[in-house]
């Protein structure tokens, strides 16, 4: 897949966790987060989110967007599934291709792992991404109405997924 120009992708690092929460800061929204904004004292990295589940865009040495990875259930039986559990776009690159490349960059990595299959779970009242995992070949699987409550509104759970075979 062709990169958008001057972008280069790479795994993350410890030393990208500072501008990695940043990242997040300044694209969190309600409509796209099921947690809270991070604050100060945030840690992105810990055992369970290793830097080397984060695939990174970067741009003359910035980072601009990131997408994370991981197999879902950490069992043998589950080792063909891949989730895309993390994807933010810096907002000055928005619509410049940036978060379609992370997406298709996640499609290679997890094929490359051995996945069979690759899912997500996007929020309703985030149809912008839901286009783009479209785009991407990601079709709906299933619906959970009503599963979160954020900022005093009932927000459904859409989740979706694409075959890697073939």
């Amino acid at each position: 897949m062709e990169q958008p120009a001057g972008i280069r992708m790479r795994e993350a690092v410890e030393s990208d966790e500072a501008a990695l929460l940043d990242l997040d800061r300044r694209t969190w929204s309600p409509d796209v987060g099921v947690f809270p904004r991070p604050g100060p004292d945030a840690v992105l990295f810990d055992p369970a989110h290793r830097p080397e589940q984060y695939t990174l865009a970067v741009r003359e040495g910035r980072i601009v967007g990131y997408v994370r990875l991981v197999q879902p259930v950490p069992a043998p039986s589950n080792a063909h599934i891949r989730e895309i559990q993390g994807l933010a776009v810096d907002p000055s690159e928005q619509g410049r291709g940036v978060g379609y490349a992370l997406v298709i960059a996640a499609c290679e990595r997890a094929r490359r792992e051995g996945a069979r299959r690759i899912r997500l779970r996007v929020l309703s009242t985030n149809p912008r991404a839901r286009r783009l995992y479209e785009r991407a070949g990601f079709t709906v699987d299933g619906i959970l109405p009503g599963e979160f409550h954020i900022e005093g509104r009932y927000v459904d759970d859409i989740l979706m997924g694409r075959s890697l075979d073939g």
